[in-house]
């Protein structure tokens, strides 16, 4: 196929992809997936509000807040704060990346839960809108970037999907919150297509904190994109195509943009998280805690030398001296130390206080990074070893081939709900309590609006 051939058929796609999308109806998706959306909602909503005391995302908010506009949606930091909805989302988006406890999509590289939920909860505060029509909303801005990911294939870990497609999301969830119709749906998705922010994957692992703030800013973007589409204010049928594969160089996919459309859903291919850093190294978390099951944590004066065998994504975490909290969640050898040191890869392991510490610090020099052979397929594409040889002559192993929270080794719904309650209730004491039914068998939506659901988040 032709290139022109390729960006008509992308065209006819997206238009496509918006009738069905903007037909969609609560009532009519699967009981299982209504369930999932919910499951990932409270994970995600949960992930942001544990970031809710980071020294530098409280700054930022700040300084929002000095030029927000009148208040009509929540900052989720454990108060009762509210801005304009585009500083909402800004914040709120800044805060949902912070900790790496939000969830992803499993088959490339795309957190798509993390690209809608922002931008959702701020306008459906604002504008007034039901729970079940948030979570379609999700559904839609979930199912849609996700499918744009798949479409567009870039050079491995070069572009950050964090800027590359949050904005395209966000504007596919605002659009189905707002009822708007196909055409104008597909316009918001190709407006924000020219509004997507070209990150560096590399910032990650150099710690650039930038990073966090890219979904933020793609969640309000993507607000606008809406607001601008029911104006006329918009770009064109080929935008997609033209940014994606004509500037950033992406391999065009057009059918996957619909292939099995309803009938196969994006939601059932995604992740949770228990360990507080990036996905590519929770098969080293799991294969450290497999070494020292039988000793618990190591002391560093304990330990000579630690190998990780691990996958090419693993392996392009590589920086033994990280400056920042998010360049250690996106370095292997700190993730392999501090596994080792804490016996565990939570909050804790990855404070600010392990990057300076002396032996943290040298229990990272130890950790040398190999490639795990022979090279496995999916699901077990992102396998780890770990060997840890100690002072004293023995040596520790362990192994994972593909770490758990996945399609293939799911966490439990109870196991989830747990994580988000332990994020939710220092913040919010009700909240877990309104939303983590949703994700139980026969399950009665709220009646009330999310605005006066928020409310009662914090209700003694």
């Amino acid at each position: 196929m032709t290139e022109s051939a390729k960006q008509h058929a992308l065209a006819r796609s997206v238009a496509q992809l918006t009738d069905w999308s903007t037909r969609l109806r609560w009532q009519e998706v699967p009981a299982d997936i209504r369930r999932r959306a919910a499951l990932i909602f409270l994970d995600d909503f949960a992930a942001m509000v544990a970031a809710r005391d980071e020294p530098e995302l409280i700054a930022l908010r700040r300084q929002i807040e000095l030029h927000a506009g009148p208040g009509e949606a929540t900052v989720f930091d454990g108060g009762a704060r509210r801005v304009d909805r585009y500083s909402a989302a800004l914040g709120n988006g800044t805060a949902a990346d912070w900790c790496e406890l939000d969830g992803g999509y499993r088959p490339v590289v795309c957190h798509a839960a993390l690209y809608c939920i922002p931008a959702i909860l701020a306008e459906a505060e604002a504008s007034g809108k039901r729970l079940d029509e948030m979570l379609l909303a999700l559904l839609v801005g979930y199912e849609t970037v996700a499918r744009v990911a798949n479409a567009f294939a870039f050079p491995a870990l070069r572009l950050h999907p964090h800027g590359g497609l949050a904005t395209i999301g966000a504007a596919a969830a605002i659009a189905r919150l707002r009822g708007l119709d196909a055409e104008r749906a597909a316009a918001a998705i190709g407006s924000a297509a020219t509004m997507v922010l070209p990150g560096p994957f590399g910032h990650a692992v150099e710690g650039a904190l930038i990073r966090n703030v890219w979904p933020g800013i793609c969640a309000q973007n993507g607000i606008r994109a809406a607001d601008w589409a029911q104006i006329g204010i918009t770009g064109t049928p080929s935008s997609l195509f033209e940014v994606l594969a004509g500037i950033l160089n992406a391999e065009c996919v057009p059918e996957a943009l619909t292939g099995r459309l309803g009938t196969e859903w994006a939601v059932t291919k995604g992740y949770h998280k228990m360990h507080a850093c990036c996905q590519y190294g929770h098969s080293t978390v799991e294969a450290a805690l497999e070494a020292i099951r039988e000793t618990g944590p190591l002391p560093a004066g304990a330990v000579r030398s630690i190998r990780v065998e691990t996958h090419e994504k693993g392996r392009k975490l590589d920086n033994p001296a990280p400056a920042t909290t998010l360049a250690a969640k996106f370095s292997t050898q700190h993730i392999a130390a501090a596994t080792v040191a804490y016996g565990h890869a939570g909050a804790a392991a990855f404070h600010a206080g392990t990057l300076t510490d002396s032996g943290m610090s040298r229990l990272r020099e130890t950790v040398s990074i190999a490639p795990y052979l022979p090279e496995l397929p999916a699901p077990n594409d992102r396998p780890a070893r770990v060997t840890i040889t100690l002072e004293d002559g023995r040596s520790l192993r362990g192994e994972c081939l593909s770490a758990r929270g996945g399609e293939d080794r799911p966490f439990s719904a109870e196991e989830i709900v747990e994580k988000a309650r332990g994020n939710l209730d220092g913040a919010y004491p009700k909240a877990a309590d309104i939303l983590a039914p949703l994700q139980e068998e026969d399950a009665e939506m709220p009646s009330m609006d999310w605005a006066t659901l928020v409310k009662a988040f914090s209700t003694s």
